[in-house]
């Protein structure tokens, strides 16, 4: 699936690529609507009738990733809701082997997501990603999300990359469209990026099951 004698940089997405996005979606869909019908003393069904559309009008936008937004929009400590349940967050099978694999050929290993700053760092915590990456880079830096095809050309500020010779995975199809527009030569989508969800269709994409799929050899 990739001549790895063609790439020199790795951009790799870190929820539902790197990490189970199981945490992400059980926080939205469970966790938050939960403790959002304890505040207002609403069924959590009639919780989600409120929130679910509050989501979807900001989905793919800098304010949908951006704990600080919703902590001010929804009247609820989103980073503290999160450590509630940070024993739900998990590194993908394969992960840690992949990452090291590539650091030992040489490749340019670089976290580029969308999530907040308060996100990143209680999920580095828990999974100490960041001792097998050579750099991190948080859009929220940039003030726009990976959906901008702009957002790759401000990356180059702080990551030395020939688009010609770089491969993104990510489990976004709109990320992995605005980087198609951009250039980037490599890009691979995630056929599972929830363990607990359906496989997804990634329709324009080639896509992995695992990092297994892709691993250097030797």
């Amino acid at each position: 699936m990739i001549d790895w004698s063609r790439i020199n940089t790795v951009l790799l997405d870190m929820d539902g690529t790197l990490l189970d996005l199981h945490f992400d979606s059980y926080f939205w869909r469970e966790h938050v609507p939960l403790r959002y019908a304890e505040k207002h003393a609403l069924g959590v069904d009639d919780a989600k009738a409120v929130l679910f559309p509050e989501f979807q009008k900001v989905e793919g936008t800098m304010n949908w990733y951006c704990v600080d937004y919703w902590t001010d929009t929804l009247g609820l400590d989103i980073a503290g809701l999160k450590q509630e349940i940070d024993h739900l967050i998990a590194i993908h099978p394969h992960v840690l082997d992949f990452l090291d694999k590539l650091r030992q050929h040489d490749k340019k290993v670089v976290l580029v997501t969308n999530a907040h700053q308060k996100s990143l760092m209680l999920k580095l915590d828990r999974t100490q990603l960041h001792n097998h990456l050579d750099q991190i880079i948080c859009s929220h830096d940039y003030g726009m999300p990976k959906e901008e095809t702009v957002f790759w050309d401000k990356l180059k500020v702080d990551v030395d990359y020939d688009k010609q010779h770089t491969l993104l995975v990510d489990d976004s199809l709109p990320v992995l469209r605005s980087a198609h527009r951009y250039g980037i030569e490599f890009l691979l989508a995630v056929h599972k990026p929830d363990s607990q969800d359906e496989q997804r269709d990634v329709a324009e994409f080639d896509a992995i099951h695992s990092f297994l799929d892709i691993m250097p050899k030797g």
